[in-house]
């Protein structure tokens, strides 16, 4: 039994200040307060079924035994996900400081200086080392990046290109799996045909508008793309490539060979592999494309005293302003994880880099030569950091598979007889004989015993890196923990976050990040584990998930869920898409129409379009209120094609609408479903749900009512709740079996999208328990009104 309440920390007026507060609202308890402000007609019957608060310390314990049960085996799995040697120096001044992980998006420049110049470099970092002219402030992860780079060259097509129909988009079979699920996923709604074939045989016509190649590719092979982005460019093309960053250390850089558009993920910089994430994906381009780009992008600009400043530039490309016509419908991204990526390569430098990319190829080629000596075919003749074997005759895949796992050592198994084995920046020489070991012990034999690495520094002449990068003198400063340790706290004391005040700017910032829930971002438990190990690896993880689960689904009223989605905006998607795939499995295709209100956040209109649904506009009183009136009129008028009506509830403007039964039944009368976005969640927990007010699916942002911090811009999660109509619908993946019966393809590069973080939550509702939850959003919704209380002489 807890002796100190988690709640009563959490919470942020005390005891005695309560009754004082109730006076200026004008109401005697709290339980007059929610009777005035929520429906009646909406509110539960019964209290969450949750379990008792922990104490912090309870829960500590709780944890450590999850975590004991993900077993540590030593991944060469590879496909977008690497072991990595974490910066203490980062760690600790960042990921574990409240000032960095804190803040908000940096809207207002004045108060966001010292993110703004982390997420330059980090910008800078991904200009050089892919040789672009542009980069974005990081996307969600690599797969959303490619998808993302697809329907940008969609909507940079030529008028010409769109006056003939272009719409076929070349992808190479050898790109990862999760890569083109994602793709393939953006693809359908959007009318994108995707014709997968071998780069070295497309042939294009005028149908086309673009292409997707990855380098190195999937199978780890280094590829001379130059004819293939000639020939795609001579039939008006535009070349998307999805790159390793950490051989383009030492590999020539995509543009240079003729790459449009370069995309990929951050991991290897710095981040570990937390069973999926988060990690920041990046976005490079040509100067002349930049306003199709999507994404938050820093630049350099003058202030008020003709100083140099930074500042979020084109922002009249996003959703905020753009809505349904915006670039992308991405609002929070990756920022905390791409200021520490960026940071990785400041604290290593050009020749810190260089050397890691070489240990990783070097470790690569001595492997390679122990297994040809034992026999083994290698497949790849030019390769980074993948060796992919061809067992010789007698030896079965499976006969490998079950001694490495004696080893305890994870590799990859494409399913086509051959066995992939992917080297990283902590591969020691000790790992490569115990692999080599492996290897000999099926074949019968003994494996040379190496003591050191074999010396090949680059993969090929003609892939040789030429080109300088990471000059600027802030890549060529910081190498001394000192020098490190006292930049960041030199940008951090620009900065403003919860460590300074309040943010009064909405449900991503007014919550306590509680220090006791940020733990086990530091924990090897959760952090050393690769996203594809078999499932008896990550019980730990499947535990932690399966009680935020059901955590969540009670809080909702729904059924089944999806962690997939790795943004609120990605989950607002994923839920429009789930509408869709039921309508067009019952044989409704047709029913394209989103009923959304003017009042709504722009997400909403730019998901939508994105879903391939076309936005009708419910209009507003002059409260914000919904017209009910105006909502039954197009629900009828669209009746035959309508899907969804999105809503935000309690409303944008923070009301808790009477008449949200009325809308979803009228929305359900005529043929549709209805979608709550789940921003302002914090208002109902404990007190109503989406389900009992009659939606079909939500997403929750858990970086705004369950405690993940916002990190100047990410990273956040979007999981989905869903009820029995959408629950086959829930996204899949292509390596780990999840998601509904008939699941959608995936949506994110990781099964359960940034598993990591699903920690901070899970911590939040064991520790808060169902009665601290409910009294949160009591309390929240008298803070609302007290301040607007305390307001009303001087404000309407």
């Amino acid at each position: 039994m807890p002796t100190d309440k988690f709640s009563n920390r959490h919470i942020g007026p005390r005891e005695h200040e309560i009754p004082e507060m109730l006076r200026v609202v004008g109401v005697n308890t709290l339980e007059e307060l929610i009777d005035k402000t929520v429906p009646e007609s909406i509110r539960l019957k019964n209290p969450l079924r949750i379990p008792e608060a922990m104490s912090e310390t309870e829960y500590l314990n709780h944890l450590r035994k999850i975590g004991t049960k993900n077993k540590l085996y030593r991944s060469f799995i590879g496909q977008g996900y690497y072991g990595v040697a974490q910066l203490s120096v980062v760690v600790r001044n960042v990921l574990e400081n409240p000032s960095w992980y804190t803040s908000y998006t940096p809207y207002q420049a004045e108060i966001s200086q010292g993110r703004l110049e982390a997420l330059l470099n980090f910008q800078t970092m991904v200009i050089d080392l892919t040789g672009m002219q542009i980069a974005n402030a990081s996307l969600l992860d690599e797969a959303t990046a490619a998808a993302e780079a697809m329907i940008m060259m969609f909507n940079a097509r030529s008028r010409e290109a769109v006056k003939n129909g272009a719409n076929r988009f070349f992808v190479d079979n050898d790109i990862f799996l999760q890569t083109l699920d994602v793709v393939e996923t953006r693809s359908k709604p959007l009318g994108i045909e995707l014709v997968k074939g071998d780069y070295s045989e497309a042939a294009f016509d005028n149908s086309f508008f673009g292409a997707l190649i990855q380098y190195p590719s999937a199978s780890g092979k280094i590829r001379d793309y130059r004819d293939f982005t000639d020939r795609a460019h001579k039939s008006g093309l535009l070349v998307g490539v999805a790159a390793d960053l950490m051989s383009l250390a030492i590999l020539t850089p995509p543009g240079e060979w003729g790459a449009d558009i370069v995309v990929g993920s951050n991991q290897r910089f710095g981040l570990p592999m937390s069973y999926g994430g988060p990690h920041a994906g990046f976005f490079a381009t040509r100067d002349d494309l930049k306003r199709n780009m999507p994404g938050r992008i820093i630049g350099v600009s003058i202030d008020a005293q003709g100083n140099h400043a930074l500042r979020m530039a084109l922002q009249t490309r996003e959703q905020h302003i753009r809505r349904e016509k915006a670039t992308s419908n991405i609002c929070t991204s990756q920022a905390l994880l791409a200021t520490m990526s960026g940071m990785y390569a400041q604290y290593h430098g050009p020749e810190g880099l260089k050397r890691i990319a070489a240990h990783i190829h070097r470790s690569a080629c001595t492997l390679s030569r122990l297994l040809q000596k034992l026999g083994y075919i290698q497949v790849n003749k030019l390769f980074f950091d993948t060796v992919k074997i061809l067992p010789h005759e007698g030896i079965s895949i499976d006969e490998i598979e079950k001694e490495a796992l004696n080893s305890e050592l994870n590799f990859y198994y494409p399913g086509d007889g051959t066995v992939s084995i992917s080297t990283d920046e902590i591969t020691t020489i000790e790992e490569i004989n115990r692999i080599a070991g492996v290897f000999a012990r099926v074949a019968g034999k003994n494996a040379e015993m190496v003591t050191s690495l074999d010396e090949c520094n680059c993969p090929g002449e003609e892939f040789c890196r030429k080109t300088p990068f990471l000059e600027a003198a802030t890549f060529n400063r910081y190498h001394s923990e000192t020098e490190m340790m006292r930049y960041i706290k030199m940008l951090e004391r620009k900065d403003f976050s919860l460590t300074h005040s309040m943010i009064s700017l909405g449900s991503c910032t007014m919550k306590l990040n509680p220090a006791t829930s940020m733990f086990a971002l530091s924990w090897p438990e959760f952090g050393n584990i690769h996203p594809f190990v078999p499932r008896d690896q990550a019980e730990g993880y499947y535990t932690l998930m399966n009680e935020l689960g059901e955590a969540l689904k009670e809080i909702t009223g729904f059924t089944a869920i999806t962690f997939q989605p790795n943004s609120g905006a990605a989950g607002e998607y994923t839920g429009l898409l789930l509408i869709r795939e039921y309508h067009r499995t019952r044989g409704e295709g047709n029913r394209n129409i989103a009923l959304i209100p003017s009042s709504a956040h722009g997400t909403n209109p730019a998901s939508a379009v994105m879903a391939g649904m076309k936005v009708v506009v419910v209009e507003c009183d002059e409260n914000g209120n919904i017209s009910v009136e105006d909502l039954r009129k197009k629900a009828e008028e669209h009746k035959e094609n309508l899907a969804c009506f999105m809503i935000t509830y309690p409303s944008t403007h923070g009301v808790f609408e009477a008449a949200v039964t009325e809308m979803a039944e009228i929305i359900h009368a005529n043929g549709g479903l209805v979608y709550m976005d789940g921003a302002n969640m914090n208002a109902q927990v404990g007190i109503t749900s989406p389900g009992h007010i009659g939606a079909d699916v939500c997403h929750l942002n858990l970086h705004k009512t369950f405690a993940i911090p916002h990190g100047g811009g990410g990273p956040g999660m979007g999981p989905v709740l869903v009820n029995e109509k959408l629950a086959e619908f829930l996204p899949s993946h292509p390596h780990v079996k999840t998601g509904g019966s008939h699941g959608i393809t995936a949506v994110a590069s990781a099964p359960f999208g940034s598993s990591h973080i699903l920690a901070i939550s899970h911590a939040y509702i064991l520790m808060m328990g169902a009665e601290g939850l409910t009294q949160a959003t009591r309390i929240a919704i008298l803070n609302a009104n007290y301040i607007a209380a305390s307001l009303k002489g001087w404000y309407k």
